[in-house]
């Protein structure tokens, strides 16, 4: 691509649009935004902008399309696809200042927010209303709205709430252009026109740079009941999560730990809250949550009679708050303990939830085969399974050319279950090359035609999704 490099009329002019303040280029803030959360893949960008307004933000939008200047926006830098590295250098845009709560309407069960505002701390504000937003990724503490939008993030509680795109009303972007625009109503229902709003939810900030979102609500709940169930066998872990739905019961979350995964989670955040016997092979943490105690407690108890059909442990029914976050924080940090353990590649796998003990026999004959170990954890009430893989003892030119191979083979048999290469976590930098398993190319031409008519001159978020 024949972007340009920054020279110093370029840095004059986003002084001046900015003030000289919010304009980095010490090392500091170049190394902050050069990664995300993705493996250990740094793209150093040759500035840090930081604007406050929309109109800031139409300003270097302009300014950078008319000097084809690439444009990375940027979040927390929370993400696992690399969806915030700057790949082709250029401008980060860093949307950290735009920070705040807008409103709170509470009698229609919207908040308009700034896509700076982190995630948790919007829930917690709402919450403190009787209001509810429930999707919850699990870097929530830390991730940002604006992020979580453009990767249509999920959460433990989409299971029985939905994720991200089932709550945004409307969105205020910027286009490559510099124009700015909202793209729906803040209406429940909406049949105007094209649903463009849903096309920038999981746009993964390649389409338009979001500075407004408008968000649905609904009640807060008041009670849940936890419980962890031990498994002697993981395959008949994801065997119990669809006997639980078919026996007519939606938890409000449903996941799914491998032996590795709870006791690396356990080592890194230093908790001795769970007995883990030796035969042992997996857990699942089950939610169930509303506003009756009584109901909760005969869900619970239905839920327990299903799971002892199978080959378990005693069920641990978390009977205090404080148990409750130990587990939750347990399940919420098996990501970074598995990071800390070795050099790994995070796939985040999702089939039809059925075929879930197909697909965990699958990850595991493929590793036999080309001589990696998972660690495997996730949704698994909503069939989405991160399959961690972990280097260990492979030796360096097999996992730059063999273990690609390896997780194509994974890709297409999880195509082939019906299911798709990615439930949350976006496609960004790493995915890219496996696109071709789930769309044909008729499919892709007509994605990158949509890229086109939005980011005609391909400066915003450069080298996301697609191959070329």
């Amino acid at each position: 691509m024949s972007f340009q490099k920054i020279n110093e009329d370029d840095i004059k002019f986003f002084q001046l649009a900015l003030k000289e303040k919010y304009v980095l280029m010490d090392e500091e803030n170049i190394a902050r935004c050069s990664g995300d959360q993705t493996e250990d893949l740094k793209f150093p960008p040759e500035v840090v902008l930081q604007p406050g307004s929309t109109d800031e933000v139409s300003a270097v939008m302009k300014y950078c399309n008319e000097h084809m200047i690439p444009v990375t926006p940027r979040g927390a830098g929370t993400g696992l696809s690399g969806g915030a590295l700057p790949v082709w250098g250029g401008v980060a845009l860093d949307m950290r200042r735009f920070n705040k709560i807008l409103l709170v309407d509470k009698r229609n069960f919207q908040v308009t927010t700034e896509p700076g505002v982190i995630t948790q701390e919007l829930q917690e504000h709402l919450r403190a209303e009787g209001l509810f937003y429930p999707p919850d990724p699990a870097s929530k503490g830390s991730c940002f709205i604006g992020g979580n939008v453009s990767e249509n993030s999920g959460g433990p509680r989409a299971v029985k709430y939905g994720v991200v795109k089932d709550y945004v009303l409307n969105l205020e972007i910027v286009l490559p252009s510099g124009d700015i625009m909202w793209t729906g109503a803040n209406v429940l229902k909406n049949a105007t026109g094209y649903n463009l709003t849903q096309l920038l939810v999981g746009s993964e900030g390649t389409l338009g740079v979001i500075t407004k979102v408008v968000l649905r609500l609904i009640p807060a709940v008041k009670y849940d009941l936890l419980l962890l169930v031990p498994f002697r066998s993981a395959v008949q872990a994801c065997e119990a999560v669809n006997a639980i739905f078919m026996a007519g019961y939606t938890p409000s979350a449903l996941e799914f730990m491998e032996r590795d995964a709870l006791e690396w989670s356990m080592r890194y955040t230093q908790s001795t809250g769970v007995n883990l016997p030796a035969d042992i092979a997996a857990h699942l943490l089950i939610e169930v949550d509303g506003n009756h105690m009584d109901e909760l407690y005969r869900d619970a108890d239905a839920i327990s009679q299903i799971v002892q059909q199978y080959d378990i442990d005693e069920i641990l029914f978390a009977d205090s708050y404080e148990q409750k976050q130990m587990l939750w924080v347990l399940r919420r940090k098996v990501g970074e303990a598995v990071k800390s353990n070795s050099i790994y590649k995070e796939e985040d796998t999702v089939v039809p939830r059925a075929e879930l003990p197909a697909l965990l026999k699958t990850i595991k004959e493929l590793g036999r085969e080309f001589g990696f170990h998972s660690v495997c954890y996730g949704h698994a009430g909503d069939g989405n399974l991160h399959v961690n893989i972990v280097k260990g003892e492979m030796s360096d030119d097999d996992w730059a050319h063999r273990l690609p191979q390896g997780i194509r083979r994974l890709f297409t048999a999880v195509v082939a279950l019906g299911g798709t290469i990615s439930g949350e976590h976006g496609i960004g930098w790493v995915q890219k090359e496996y696109m071709d398993i789930a769309f044909s190319g008729l499919q892709l031409q007509i994605m990158k035609q949509l890229k086109h008519t939005f980011d005609p001159k391909g400066i915003l978020n450069p080298g996301k999704i697609f191959m070329s």
